[in-house]
Parts: C-alpha cells; sequence; structure tokens
C-alpha cells in the first residue's frame, strides 16, 4: 500500500481517499448519522464525573501497533490510574482486586468483541505491622523486604455475537512490578521491569506494573483554551507522573479473522463488582480524545457504560462537535461546515484502503490493519504526513494525537489545510526498542539520593541544618523537552495574539 502524504504531485492524499470512501456510497449507505463519537483533544484522564472519584478503574489510553521489532506480532497496551504521583505512598498504586481489566479485539468489523483479553489481580501483605510498601532495599520481584506484592492472570475470552464460547487461561498469577518507591528502595528498578516481563502459555509476552505516562500534551486546553492569549502553551502536563499498565505481544495470526483481513479494531473497558456482588462496566476507551472531550457532561457516564456496536446514541456529537466552534470563538478560525461526514472515515469506520474492514458498523474503536509493516523512520503526525504505520491506523506511543485530531477536526481533511497544534511533540522521556517499549516510570524520591527533580540546581535539606546540599543528574530526571515543528519558528499569534499557528513542517 502506498504511503498516504499529505502534499505534493502523484501522491494519493488522505483527504481523497476519505473523499473517496464517502462519494463511493459506503457512509451514505450505512447512514453517516448512524454514529460518530471520535474526534477532538485529550485523551481519557478523569474525562467523566463518576470515573474521575474512581482513578483504579479509569481507563486513560490504548495502543495498539504492529511491534517494530517483530512485525508477526502486535502489541497491545492499556493504561490506567491517571496523575500518579510518584511520592504518593505509602500505599502507592496496587491494580484493585475487584477488577477485570479487559481489552477487546474486534476482528471482522461488527462492533462486536471476538476476544477478551481479561487481566485480574491480586494483593498479598507480609507484615501488616509496618506502615512501609517495602521494608528495605528491594532488588528483586521476589526480595522479601517488597512488603506489598502483587500478581495477575490473563484469561482469553472468544465470544460470538457476545456469548462467550471458550476461555483459556494464558497467565497465572505472575508477577506485578511495583509502583517505583524512589532510589533508596530501588536502585536498580530496570532489572524489576524486566524480571516481569513473561510469556504466556499462547506464545504472547506480558508486562504488568508501573510505567511512566506515554500520553503526551498540553492539558491546559480546559482553561478556555488555553486562557485565550497561549502564554503557556507548551508545557506537557502529564510529565513526571506514572500510569499502571497492561502491555501483551501477540502473534497477530491470533488476533486476525485471516490474512486476507487483517484489520481488527480495540478497544479497553473496566468491570467493576456492585454492592450487589455483580459485575458492572464503569469505564471505557478505544480511540483518544473522545469521551474528554466530545462528549458533553451529561453523557459522560453513559458513554463510560456503553459499548461500541451502541454508538449511535452519540452521533450528533460528532456531526457538530464543540471543539470547533469553541476555537472559532476564542481564535476566529472558521469552523468547519458541518455536518462532519468528513471525520467519520477516520474515526469510526476506519479509512477506505487503509484500515477500514469490509461490512465495517461505525463505532468508536482503534482500528489497525495489521498487514502494514512498521515504518523504517515514524512520523509523529502519521498517516497526515505520509506515514501509514501511525494513528489513525492504530496508535503507537509516539503518535502525536492531540496535533492530529486537531487539524482534522479542524477542516484538514475538507480543504482547510492548517498546522494547530499543543506545541508538544514528543514525550518528556524516550520509549523503548523492544517490549514493553513504555519509559520507566519517575521515582517516588526526589532528593539526593534519587537525584535531581523539578527544582533545578540546588535543594535544602533540613537534615543538614538547612546547608545547599548539590542534587546529581540522573536518568529519572524530568525534562521538558521543548518541541516545534520541523522548519522554521515555533508559535505565531493570530489576531490579536490568540492562536497557537505553527509554520508548515517538513515532510521528511
Amino acid at each position: 500500500m502506498k504511503a498516504i502524504a499529505r502534499s505534493g504531485p502523484g501522491r494519493r492524499s488522505l483527504a481523497a481517499l476519505v473523499c473517496g470512501a464517502l462519494a463511493a456510497g459506503g457512509l451514505a449507505a450505512a447512514g453517516a448519522a448512524a454514529l460518530q463519537p471520535g474526534t477532538a483533544a485529550a485523551s481519557s484522564h478523569r474525562e467523566a464525573p463518576l470515573i474521575s472519584g474512581q482513578p483504579e478503574y479509569d481507563n486513560t489510553d490504548v495502543y495498539a501497533f504492529v511491534s517494530p521489532d517483530k512485525p508477526d506480532t502486535t502489541t497491545l497496551v492499556a493504561n490506567w490510574v491517571p496523575f500518579e504521583e510518584p511520592a504518593g505512598g505509602p500505599t502507592f498504586y496496587p491494580f484493585p482486586k475487584d477488577a477485570q481489566y479487559d481489552v477487546h479485539i474486534d476482528s471482522d468489523g461488527d462492533a462486536q468483541g471476538d476476544l477478551i483479553y481479561r487481566w485480574t489481580f491480586d494483593t498479598k501483605v507480609k507484615n501488616g505491622n509496618t506502615f512501609l510498601y517495602n521494608t528495605d532495599q528491594v532488588t528483586s520481584l521476589d526480595d522479601p523486604d517488597l512488603n506489598v506484592t502483587q500478581s495477575y492472570d490473563i484469561d482469553v475470552l472468544k465470544l460470538n455475537k457476545q456469548k462467550v464460547v471458550s476461555t483459556a487461561k494464558i497467565a497465572n498469577d505472575l508477577p506485578i512490578a511495583p509502583s517505583n518507591v524512589g532510589k533508596a528502595s530501588m536502585p536498580n528498578y530496570q532489572k524489576l521491569r524486566d524480571q516481569a516481563v513473561r510469556k504466556t502459555a499462547d506464545g504472547s509476552t506480558s508486562y504488568v506494573g508501573q510505567a511512566d505516562d506515554p500520553f503526551f500534551l498540553d492539558l491546559r486546553v480546559f482553561d478556555l483554551l488555553y486562557g485565550g492569549d497561549l502564554s503557556e502553551v507548551g508545557r506537557d502536563t502529564l510529565r513526571g507522573y506514572n500510569v499502571n499498565t497492561v502491555a501483551l505481544q501477540v502473534p497477530t495470526a491470533k488476533l486476525v479473522q485471516s490474512k486476507d483481513q487483517p484489520v481488527v479494531a480495540v478497544w479497553s473497558t473496566t468491570q467493576r463488582k456492585n454492592a450487589a456482588g455483580k459485575w458492572t462496566q464503569v469505564s471505557r476507551l478505544g480511540a483518544p480524545l473522545v469521551n474528554e472531550v466530545v462528549v458533553p457532561i451529561k453523557d459522560k457516564d453513559k458513554f463510560n457504560a456503553s459499548s461500541p456496536w451502541d454508538d449511535a446514541q452519540f452521533a450528533k456529537y460528532v456531526q457538530k462537535p464543540e471543539l470547533p466552534r469553541l476555537i472559532e470563538k476564542f481564535y476566529k478560525i472558521k469552523a468547519p461546515k458541518e455536518p462532519r461526514d468528513d471525520l467519520v472515515s477516520v474515526f469510526l469506520t476506519g479509512v477506505k484502503g487503509l484500515n477500514q474492514p469490509p461490512n465495517v458498523r461505525p463505532a468508536e474503536a482503534l482500528r489497525l490493519n495489521t498487514a502494514i509493516k512498521p515504518a523504517a523512520a515514524p512520523k509523529r503526525l502519521g498517516v497526515i504526513d505520509g506515514d501509514n504505520a501511525g494513528y489513525p491506523n492504530g496508535r503507537r506511543l509516539a503518535d502525536d494525537v492531540v496535533d492530529i485530531s486537531l487539524q482534522v477536526v479542524e477542516g484538514e481533511l475538507v480543504g482547510a489545510k492548517n498546522d494547530l497544534g499543543d506545541a508538544v511533540d514528543v514525550n518528556d522521556k524516550a520509549f523503548g526498542s523492544t517490549f514493553p517499549y513504555v519509559a520507566l516510570p519517575t521515582a517516588g524520591s526526589r532528593g539526593p539520593v534519587a537525584g535531581k527533580g523539578d527544582d533545578p540546581g540546588v535543594a535544602r535539606s533540613q537534615l543538614t541544618g538547612g546547608a545547599a546540599v548539590t542534587r546529581p543528574a540522573d536518568d529519572d530526571t524530568v525534562v521538558l523537552i521543548a518541541s516545534a515543528a520541523s522548519g522554521a519558528a515555533g508559535v505565531l499569534l493570530i489576531g490579536s495574539g490568540l492562536l497557537w499557528w505553527r509554520t508548515r513542517r517538513s515532510t521528511g
């Protein structure tokens, strides 16, 4: 398949593919208003009233991509627990014992799961008479000084018409990497991470534990779109925060319907036991940015409890999205004409010729064409910059989904070419080149032992009577990486200094 590039003679643009799909009647026949909740501008961190008070059940992001170093496998990453402050002890951030973390796979495009990968968790405490998470330095996952330990199972459920037809346990009582308490407690967290990477009974590779939050963006968009003057735009709001991660690298043949139909849809859910002892879905996440920015407050909890095959009920929020109207109000950029049928292919059905399965039923989920090989030189803007292995074809860790979604929602596919973005182009920590790919979590302690923390220079230590203590450099240092579009200079102010419109990046 040829790359879908942004511009240039002889190149087939994403806009052309989308328009072709629309003209071919794919959406008209399915009903463009049938459903389309999926465009937008921040991922699922504290996105709905009910789940914001239950962070251990709150999905934050889902990623699905062909493994760059093992292209016959697909890597699934799902994160929970937003805004984990690394020093948040002594309980830190356990995986909940009364939850089911599920990743759903739809292999035929009907918006119903054909496979469910289900994680469940257990906790053990060695010594209940101490307040400590660890009673001394921890050098391995079976170290007796790791006072609180967790383990997990993975069950694979095969379904037909949403009824379970078989269940297989592929992981039993595997160890979870603990929260990264700090350098004094865990001097080599990489070793603990490595010990938590395990093979499963079906030939997959698994990791469960803490990680740096891989989502990068300036979340202050909620302050009336950066306060209306952009004086603070460009800070990665999530830098230094961790999440709880489940990651699974699966032989692709186990996920797809066939070689002739290599597209899968992926989403995650959380079930929690209610007071009656029944499992209830309390969170749902597929494509990023949907419930947080597209769905209004009155329906956010309903979205979290819903299923993709019922997404028609949220259609109006995508056909007439609020975000472009807000941008027009605050920054005088004219919103594209409604209804927004241009958004449907990218965010709901997949793009014809790229990642749209036959007879697709529109639904909010990540759609990944597993037949597209990983890019030798990935581009952060994915498909709209000619890199078909990136978002919205699945989602890689380094894909800049905020910039991609802003540009699309502002009319990139209907002739309104733009370079909108939040000026945060990369994560604060580098991702790994091998499974589980996510970056190590930021350590909890930030004193002289742990290394340089958020405050640069020197620190005052009460333990030395207020003497200045120089903090040494450390791999866990959280560094804000300044980002700008390739080409010329960063952010231009539009009108009365109200818009972040960056110069055109190069396509190379």
